[in-house]
């Protein structure tokens, strides 16, 4: 396991509004504020979204198995923001209800507020992190350290 050790800077609280693209607001604000490093914390409504809720096959390769919700839902979570070479990007897992039906997994593409979306964000100072890609996985991985 790598690993490093900062501390808590700002803390950023904001509000999303019904229809708002939930990356697009978060990593924009974080783009804003110039935050390279922090944990989101989420509570609210999403409107839709795509859910990855693991991988198709767990043996690989890897490709996500997706569920989509159109009908406005409740959720929960809890994600990081660490930068990659086009600046900040947010990676969130979260539980989504509605009823009796629940979703756990990394929402995805097009997820969108649902009437108020609560956000905080913890900036995490003093660390050297960000997103690079991972030849194994082809996937955009944490990275400690200087490349």
């Amino acid at each position: 396991m790598d690993y490093d050790i900062g501390k808590i800077g700002r803390v950023v609280v904001a509000r999303g509004f019904e229809g708002e693209d939930v990356y697009a607001e978060i990593e924009g604000l974080a783009a804003k504020e110039n935050i390279h490093s922090g944990v989101v914390f989420l509570v609210g409504g999403m409107r839709k979204g795509k859910v990855v809720v693991g991988p198709v096959n767990p043996t690989g390769p890897i490709e996500p198995n997706f569920r989509e919700f159109n009908d406005a839902r409740e959720i929960v979570g809890v994600g990081t923001i660490f930068r990659d070479e086009t600046g900040p990007k947010m990676h969130m897992h979260a539980g989504i209800g509605r009823g009796e039906e629940t979703i756990v997994g990394c929402p995805r593409g097009g997820a969108t507020v649902f009437c108020v979306l609560e956000v905080i964000l913890l900036e995490i100072e003093g660390v050297n992190a960000q997103r690079l890609p991972d030849s194994a996985t082809a996937l955009k991985l944490l990275t400690l350290g200087k490349p």
